[in-house]
């Protein structure tokens, strides 16, 4: 691990350390390094460039014409960046639904921006996390036909 220092005027460090203290870090170096990697992950969302998984979360109206076939039907044309969808009715008119998604970042973002642009769907939310795509595919387990090869995703630090 690399040791660094920095200077900080009074008031800035004690409203540091009141933030540090409310969201439970223990300390000053472990808040930094979280500002860092998330600093760090912002500059490369903006890039659009690499691999990531993301929780893309939204809002609909549950009667919107033909809204849940159309949002379905869109995850299904993306079948090879949608992982898995949940979906929680939350009242009479409106579903909420978490769709877990993994590929190319830019094509990440162009799916979860057509999904919240449907008509009907409201509070559309997207987290991205980019990722390292380890190339060595390996097997886990046997499988009647031989076994599953895959690449691991490894969150970048």
């Amino acid at each position: 691990m690399e040791r660094i220092t920095i200077s900080l005027d009074e008031a800035l460090a004690r409203e540091f350390d009141a933030l540090i203290g409310q969201r439970g870090y223990r300390n000053r170096s472990e808040a930094v390094r979280d500002l860092l990697r998330e600093w760090l992950e912002s500059a490369r969302q903006e890039a659009g460039t690499g691999h990531c998984v993301a929780n893309l979360s939204y809002v609909y109206d549950h009667h919107a014409r033909d809204l849940a076939e159309r949002l379905t039907e869109l995850q299904h044309a993306h079948h090879d960046l949608t992982v898995a969808t949940m979906h929680a009715h939350l009242d009479h008119d409106n579903c909420l639904e978490s769709v877990i998604l993994r590929g190319p970042t830019a094509s990440v973002r162009a799916f979860a921006d057509a999904l919240t642009a449907e008509r009907g769907v409201r509070h559309g939310q997207i987290n991205i996390i980019s990722v390292e795509v380890e190339n060595s595919a390996h097997a886990h387990g046997y499988r009647p036909r031989g076994p599953l090869k895959h690449p691991h995703l490894r969150p970048r630090a």
